[in-house]
């Protein structure tokens, strides 16, 4: 069979599978959803111990967080939800919202975070009584692949359509390329190239952007507790999230304690230029892109790589960066335990320099910041071009949506525009509906006079 006849089977299965799924009522639907997050939660350690070991990257103890972590949230943000049928009614304006499923999704999901992107996209596809189809990355096709025979062999147990949930075991970019041009809508987590790819197919596609997460300490906060978060979402899962932590900008009068603070946390710091330059080179390629041996690895391996010799009990670096933008590399997003930090003048000095380094990498995706001040707060959400400013937390853990705050759970998420991207927002089950609307006649309703309309 070859790879069109391959990808042109499983989109007739699925189509089937969707065709039967249609009919389900909203409980039938959310008893299926329910069981996509609570077959990951239930199998946490296998799945995060199989990913580790297949990807070669990561954290097990963090995977495994994740896995128990994120289908809580999902699922208690999706429970209760309409998606079937007439979800809501607007008797003033006589519009009634009728959902209807998108068909069969393509889910490319990435190696960085092989089991909870497709767990989390699948649960969104289903809310909508789609079938999704997965393209695995290569080095993580065998957990990914176990996952989903994992779910569908709860399925089979209350009878769900067979071929509702389908993965390609064998995955390679021609065959994603042939998946996203055959399916009906296509989710896209992962490298810039298979997202342009995605938008290249000539199908609806939600892709995400790079991240490059800033993160601004106002001088009105405490300092050790916002390191302690700032360090906890950098290291986590050996800084594999693109919304973890990566370049620290502090006020200039504060600038030592903060890394005296940092170091005291367990941070190595260095503003030796040599050093910094054997970083650079282990972190980047010559042509500036991110080296895919570091990709996931611990603080140790990546100092092993630099040839740079470090305190056995060193759990992040803090590098101090030439300046912003261009002028160092080390502005740009560093996928391990690495931060580096830069002191800024006044608030809005701040700003503008985490402007420039998302200039150049990671526009649209996220900043965080540490701050009492609101104004300061809103400034920063208003001028820089972001879809999400998260506030006081751990960006790495948090933007993706937490019980804390009110960002949709998910692990998809949009860079708007500015990110090459068709959302500025978390990706949810509602991006993956059609919504017919019903428009009512009201004979009774007011029709305002020209000097009403035309009025200043």
């Amino acid at each position: 069979m070859s790879g069109k006849e391959y990808i042109a089977d499983l989109v007739s299965k699925a189509k089937a599978a969707q065709k039967e799924f249609e009919s389900y009522s909203q409980e039938q639907v959310d008893r299926l959803v329910r069981i996509v997050g609570k077959t990951v939660h239930d199998n946490a350690e296998e799945l995060a111990r199989m990913a580790v070991d297949e990807s070669r990257m990561g954290v097990y103890e963090d995977k495994v967080l994740k896995n128990k972590g994120k289908p809580r949230i999902i699922w208690n943000s999706l429970k209760g939800k309409k998606s079937v049928g007439i979800i809501d009614r607007d008797e003033e304006k006589g519009i009634i919202y009728v959902a209807k499923p998108v068909g069969v999704v393509a889910m490319v999901t990435p190696c960085t975070n092989p089991i909870v992107t497709p767990m989390c996209n699948a649960m969104f596809v289903l809310k909508g009584r789609n079938a999704g189809i997965v393209a695995p990355h290569p080095r993580a096709k065998k957990c990914g692949t176990y996952t989903i025979d994992l779910i569908n062999e709860e399925f089979r147990k209350l009878g769900a359509p067979e071929h509702l949930l389908q993965i390609i075991e064998e995955p390679s970019l021609d065959l994603t390329n042939e998946l996203m041009r055959a399916v009906d809508v296509i989710i896209a987590t992962g490298g810039m190239g298979v997202v342009k790819a995605s938008y290249s197919s000539g199908k609806p596609s939600f892709g995400v952007g790079a991240g490059n997460v800033q993160v601004i300490i106002d001088r009105d906060v405490e300092i050790k507790p916002a390191v302690d978060k700032i360090i906890t979402g950098r290291i986590f899962d050996n800084g594999i999230i693109c919304t973890g932590e990566q370049c620290v900008l502090a006020p200039e009068e504060k600038l030592d304690e903060v890394v005296d603070i940092f170091k005291k946390s367990g941070a190595y710091y260095s503003d030796d230029e040599a050093e910094l330059d054997k970083f650079r080179r282990a972190i980047f390629t010559e042509d500036g892109i991110m080296n895919k041996e570091v990709v996931g690895q611990s603080v140790q391996t990546v100092c092993t790589l630099a040839g740079v010799a470090v305190p056995e009990a060193t759990r992040v670096l803090l590098l101090k960066a030439r300046g912003p933008g261009s002028a160092d590399l080390l502005c740009k997003e560093k996928m391990c335990p690495v931060l580096t930090i830069l002191p800024y003048t006044s608030f809005e000095d701040a700003v503008e320099i985490a402007h420039t380094n998302l200039l150049l990498d990671g526009i649209g995706h996220t900043v965080a910041i540490h701050s009492n001040n609101r104004e300061h707060i809103e400034y920063a959400g208003t001028v820089l071009p972001i879809s999400r400013l998260t506030v006081n937390q751990v960006s790495s853990t948090s933007t993706g949506g937490s019980f804390k705050n009110g960002f949709a759970p998910t692990t998809t998420l949009g860079c708007g525009s500015w990110g090459n991207n068709s959302i500025s927002e978390n990706l949810t089950y509602t991006h993956l509906l059609n919504i017919a609307r019903i428009g009512l006649f009201n004979e009774d309703a007011p029709v305002p006079k020209d000097e009403e309309i035309w009025s200043q």
